[in-house]
């Protein structure tokens, strides 16, 4: 086993779009295994857009940062983890991590056809952020029409992934590129796409959905959250899972101007922190993995090899250069 470990850390708070210079990579021994904690070497490692508001003020300068990861258990004095195990754990960006099933760690179950990368994806935070804000934020029915917004995004296509799934009569997707919105079309299903960039997101919604929509997955904010304000069909429920739109920006965009039809169209609106419905992990996953196993969907990711590249993969998925999850492979 190697004897040293790398890691990145925050060096400075960004002004708008982060840059490779607010990041810096470091060295170091690797950590000694105390009573209670169990050393893992990572494997797979997420970068998500959350990620950049944690840059604001929450991660700390000087630090390794914070993110989700599977590892393997290579030395062990915890008992619940064993020499072997593949975790999922939240010690990201470096290469090994000291973790504990006390802090949160948990041995990932090993399942015939379902690969360990869906762990971050489809079976992890982004699948789970999708099936909380469409099963329990907005109570999808059975043949609704369904919006989800950077749908070509980890978040965005596992909605309509999972919309299909939970018997949507039709979803619809916004991206933000030609080549994107054939990918919904295409590959994820979708019924119909667009790209907000040929146009108002109200007006194209409006084509798209010309009878209305039931459900807004919203992951951007802004003039996408004016636009699904719009075309929302009464009692229409509206499950906020970010804002993508904003991150980036100094100030953020002017609230939607149409805010009012909230009220008259008896429109329900509910803000969600996936990390606040972590019991619903166990029936995502009752639900999800008989389909892998079928072939009845399948992980949508985009994986960047090795760990030089994790920087970039992070402020690749700020940019939208990826489809579906983002993730880091660094170790077989």
């Amino acid at each position: 086993m190697t004897s040293t470990f790398r890691a990145v850390q925050q060096i400075s708070r960004p002004h708008g779009m982060p840059v490779p210079g607010d990041f810096a990579f470091v060295e170091g021994p690797v950590p000694e295994v105390v009573p209670g904690t169990a050393l893992v070497e990572n494997l797979y490692l997420s970068v998500d857009p959350y990620m950049r508001e944690a840059m604001d003020a929450e991660w700390e300068l000087g630090r390794p940062l914070e993110g989700r990861s599977i590892g393997r258990v290579v030395a062990s004095r915890d008992p619940g983890l064993a020499v072997g195990d593949l975790v999922f754990h939240r010690a990201g960006w470096r290469t090994h991590a000291l973790v504990s099933v006390a802090e949160g760690a948990r041995v990932l179950p090993r399942h015939a056809g379902v690969p360990v990368s869906s762990y971050l994806g489809l079976l992890g935070g982004t699948g789970l952020s999708a099936y909380v804000a469409l099963t329990r934020i907005a109570r999808l029915q059975p043949g609704e029409t369904v919006f989800i917004s950077a749908a070509a995004g980890g978040v965005g296509s596992a909605a309509g992934r999972l919309a299909g799934l939970l018997g949507a009569g039709r979803v619809i997707g916004s991206a933000g590129s030609p080549a994107k919105v054939a990918h919904l079309t295409g590959p994820l299903g979708f019924d119909a796409a667009f790209d907000y960039h040929d146009g108002p997101v109200g007006e194209q919604l409006a084509k798209a959905a010309p009878d209305g929509i039931d459900v807004y997955v919203d992951n951007v904010g802004g003039e996408h959250l004016e636009g699904a304000i719009s075309a929302m069909r009464d009692h229409g429920r509206i499950a906020w899972c970010g804002a993508v739109a904003q991150y980036n920006s100094a100030e953020p965009p002017p609230a939607p101007r149409n805010l009012y039809d909230i009220v008259e169209k008896s429109i329900r609106l509910e803000g969600f922190l996936v990390r606040k419905h972590g019991d619903a992990q166990a029936e995502l996953e009752d639900f999800l993995v008989p389909r892998l196993q079928a072939g009845r969907v399948a992980q949508d990711e985009t994986v960047v090899e090795g760990f030089d590249g994790v920087v970039d993969a992070f402020l690749g998925v700020l940019r939208g250069r990826n489809t579906g999850k983002m993730l880091v492979k660094v170790g077989d």
